[in-house]
């Protein structure tokens, strides 16, 4: 027998369910950094300003090289691979052993918000940021005050 808690309002987690539904990026649905194979995928801090969307994507390890980052209509697709070989000599015969990692992550960008030709994308100490602008008339302004006549 297993206990469960429960609180008296049975729809109380109804909100987080669907958060966390429509809070999943669109090809990832398993777990948040396990991808279809079991393997590892990086994490991602997405953040909003007036401006900018800005994405780190933690990838320790890797160079610049091997990133490819595209945009297709809307869809900002980030991927990597990167492979490895080593030889090791031993006696009379050689072992090869390979290392090979790729991950591929998909984010859907709002429409008509981004200014496509302006994204900016960098990596250092093991970051990979991206800045991607707001265009003009996407930008939250101000409240505008209206005088009373």
């Amino acid at each position: 027998m297993s206990l469960i808690k429960r609180n008296g309002n049975t729809f109380s987690s109804l909100p987080s369910l669907f958060d966390d539904f429509f809070s999943r990026e669109l090809f990832n649905w398993g777990n948040n950094n396990f991808s279809a194979t079991s393997t590892t995928v990086p994490s991602v801090n997405i953040r909003e300003t007036a401006d900018n969307y800005e994405v780190e994507v933690a990838a320790p390890g890797m160079e610049k090289k091997d990133f490819k980052v595209t945009l297709d209509d809307n869809l900002l697709t980030i991927s990597s691979s990167k492979q490895q070989q080593q030889e090791k000599k031993d006696d009379n015969y050689t072992r090869r052993e390979f290392s090979y990692q790729s991950f591929q992550r998909s984010f859907e960008l709002p429409k008509n918000v981004v200014d496509e030709d302006k994204i900016i994308a960098r990596y250092e100490n093991g970051l990979l940021h991206l800045t991607i602008p707001k265009r003009e008339e996407a930008k939250q302004k101000a409240p505008r005050t209206i005088e009373i006549a």
